[in-house]
Order: C-alpha cells, then sequence, then structure tokens
C-alpha cells in the first residue's frame, strides 16, 4: 500500500492530471503524468509552494472497460499499487509529479512479473527512475 502522502485523493489534483498530463503508453497500462514546476499557475494558494512542488503523488484507475467482475479490476490495482511501492522502495521515483496510471483490459490475468515490466518500462519512457 502506497504511503497517504503519496496518494492523489483531491479533486482539484485529478483535474489538474486530466487537464495538463501527457500520455505514455504501454502494453497493459497508460501513463498520464504531469510536471508540478510547469503548472506554477495552478498551484494551490495556501499551501508552501516549494513544499507542493517536490511533491509525487499517485493515482490508479481501472474502469469498467477492464473488466465487468470488480475481483479482476481490484487484483489488478493491488498488484500496480504493489509494483510501484516496489519501485518506489529500490530505485526512487523522481519528485514533483502528479502521476495516474490506468489499466488497460490486457492487464487481467497476467502475472506480476509482466505487468512490472511494463510498468517499469512506462516510468522509462516518461524519464520518472
Amino acid at each position: 500500500m502506497l504511503n497517504l502522502a503519496n496518494r492523489l485523493k483531491k479533486d482539484r489534483d485529478f483535474n489538474l492530471i486530466i487537464k495538463h498530463g501527457a500520455w505514455q503508453n504501454g502494453q497493459f497500462f497508460s501513463l498520464k503524468a504531469v510536471k508540478l514546476d510547469k503548472i506554477q499557475d495552478y498551484y494551490p494558494k495556501k499551501e508552501d509552494v516549494d513544499k507542493f512542488k517536490k511533491q509525487l503523488k499517485i493515482a490508479f484507475s481501472v474502469g469498467l472497460k477492464v473488466s465487468k467482475s470488480a475481483v479482476k479490476r481490484n487484483r489488478v490495482k493491488r498488484q500496480a499499487r504493489e509494483i510501484v511501492r516496489l519501485i518506489m522502495k529500490e530505485t526512487g521515483i523522481k519528485e514533483g509529479y502528479y502521476l495516474m496510471i490506468a489499466a488497460k483490459p490486457t492487464a487481467v490475468d497476467k502475472t506480476s512479473t509482466e505487468l512490472s515490466q511494463d510498468i517499469r518500462l512506462l516510468f522509462q519512457k516518461s524519464r520518472l527512475i
């Protein structure tokens, strides 16, 4: 499970990612990332600017198009969370980004190693590790 500090929770943050993020596509997942330095006009007024620039927040999205079964969707989401947690522990991910990882229908019934390779490849494409 990711730390509370690394979870993307607020609506304004999701809107920020959707509006300003750039997609990277993989075989099983898509990654939408936005660098916080580039969107200084959208900084919250009540928060410390330096602290806001240095945060890393991640969201996971597994929609109904992936599978109609909630069990399968939740399994894919749990696997993705664990893979990202291990990547953060081992190599680290650059700070100063909001990330949204969206699963594709091909992610269902894949092994953790296949999913891990795809997520690592997405992070390398985006130059996050």
